[in-house]
C-alpha cells in the first residue's frame, strides 16, 4: 500500500441498487478497490442491493464510486447512495450476504 498519512483517508458507505447481484459485482468491486489501494468490504443484501464500506484517499474513492455507478459489464445500476462513514480496514474483502 502507498504510504499514506492516516488523516488523509476518508470512509464512505455505499448502497448500490439495480441488477447488481449474480453479475460478479462484488468480485469486480474487490478487484477495482485493490487496484486503487482502497480497503473495506462489499456484500450482497437480501433486498437485492449491494452494500460496501470503503476507505482510501479522496481521489481513490472518487474513482471507485464512479466505477460503482456502472459496475461490471453485466450489471445494470439504477442508483448509488453514498454517505459519510467511519472505520479503518486493513484489506478489502467480500462478506457474507445479510
Amino acid at each position: 500500500m502507498i504510504n499514506t498519512d492516516e488523516t488523509s483517508l476518508i470512509v464512505r458507505h455505499l448502497r448500490i441498487h439495480g441488477l447488481v447481484q449474480g453479475v460478479y459485482y462484488r468480485q469486480s468491486m474487490q478487484e477495482q478497490a485493490e487496484a486503487l489501494e482502497v480497503t473495506g468490504w462489499v456484500r450482497n443484501r437480501l433486498d437485492s442491493t449491494v452494500e460496501a464500506m470503503v476507505c482510501g484517499t479522496p481521489q481513490a474513492l472518487e474513482r471507485l464510486i464512479e466505477w460503482s455507478r456502472s459496475g461490471p459489464p453485466a450489471a445494470v445500476v439504477s442508483q448509488v447512495v453514498v454517505s459519510e462513514a467511519e472505520g479503518r480496514f486493513s484489506v478489502f474483502e467480500r462478506l457474507d450476504t445479510v
